[in-house]
């Protein structure tokens, strides 16, 4: 009986201590946009580029500081060209001039046609999610009407909030991860190719037509006849090299290596059969050596064609 008695006092304290426990507070919701004024200086070799944009927040609770604890994690470099502190309806009024040296893993398996993601995320380290989070500023233009990309065209471009999970809690012993407010700028851009596909392999293309070329020469002239493959080979190799100099490394086979790489075994391919021909005008089966070369001519020529008609199609439309 004595026990059923404080079971029911424990009980009764016990929900009376519940109701009374503080509930947390709502966290501080801050409103923030973005104004893009440039994007430039793509450096594919170094995996970066640089962005210029406006930042502003609006919030009302006062103890929350933006002016010197914004960061972009995705950025190498950070520079504050401007800030500037108002008031504006009852709220502090922060707005950022900001120029932004940004990580960049670029795509570059259809490249020349190649189209890329890129992602500018702003947070602030010294609010978790349980203090403050984002709101977009969806009001009027993010980029400005006027921006231009050399060689490029934006095809997409978004800003939205979220919230960034880490797994640890940074040395808070009562947390296991930890989970902060961000705003990221979505911006899809597209190339303009085609003249740049003319410029990076017109020197592969050149090196192939002189190799092609050795098909109408007959083969008792020995020297223009495997002459000309080897020099179109070695032409197609030095293109390969000076277009891999400005391209970052990867482990993908791009467009660019199977292009050359077809290039490559159809240089093979014309300096064998030229060996052949050869043969058949030592065995005197000079019919058969004309023969040879105008088939194979038409052969590779239109395989050729077609296989990089397809290549370049799928890259397009990928």
């Amino acid at each position: 009986m004595w026990c059923g008695c404080w079971l029911l006092v424990w009980m009764s304290f016990n929900h009376t201590a519940e109701a009374q426990a503080p509930i947390p507070a709502a966290p501080d919701t801050v409103k923030i946009g973005c104004y893009v004024i440039s994007l430039h200086d793509f450096n594919f070799r170094d995996k970066e580029y640089i962005a210029r944009f406006w930042l502003w927040l609006l919030y009302d609770n006062e103890e929350l500081d933006f002016d010197d604890d914004v960061e972009v994690p995705n950025a190498k470099e950070i520079h504050f060209d401007e800030v500037l502190i108002d008031s504006l309806d009852h709220y502090k009024w922060v707005q950022m001039k900001m120029r932004c040296i940004m990580k960049q893993s670029w795509r570059v398996r259809d490249y020349p046609f190649d189209h890329q993601n890129l992602k500018i995320v702003v947070e602030n380290a010294m609010y978790d999610a349980r203090t403050m989070v984002f709101s977009p500023d969806t009001i009027g233009k993010f980029y400005d009407p006027e921006l231009t990309l050399e060689g490029w065209k934006i095809t997409d471009f978004n800003i939205h909030t979220g919230i960034s999970q880490y797994a640890t809690g940074f040395g808070d012993t009562s947390l296991t991860e930890s989970e902060y407010g961000k705003f990221t700028i979505d911006i899809r851009i597209e190339r303009d190719a085609w003249g740049l596909f003319l410029k990076v392999f017109l020197g592969m293309y050149v090196s192939f037509a002189i190799a092609f070329v050795s098909f109408f020469i007959d083969a008792q002239h020995i020297e223009p006849r495997f002459g000309l493959p080897v020099g179109g080979l070695f032409g197609a190799v030095g293109n390969k090299y000076v277009i891999d100099s400005f391209l970052p490394e990867t482990s993908e086979l791009t467009l660019v290596d199977m292009l050359h790489g077809i290039t490559f075994v159809f240089l093979f391919v014309i300096t064998a059969f030229s060996a052949l021909s050869l043969r058949y005008e030592d065995e005197g089966k000079l019919k058969k050596s004309e023969k040879t070369d105008r088939l194979m001519a038409w052969l590779l020529g239109i395989i050729y064609v077609v296989l990089n008609l397809i290549l370049i199609m799928i890259a397009i439309y990928r």
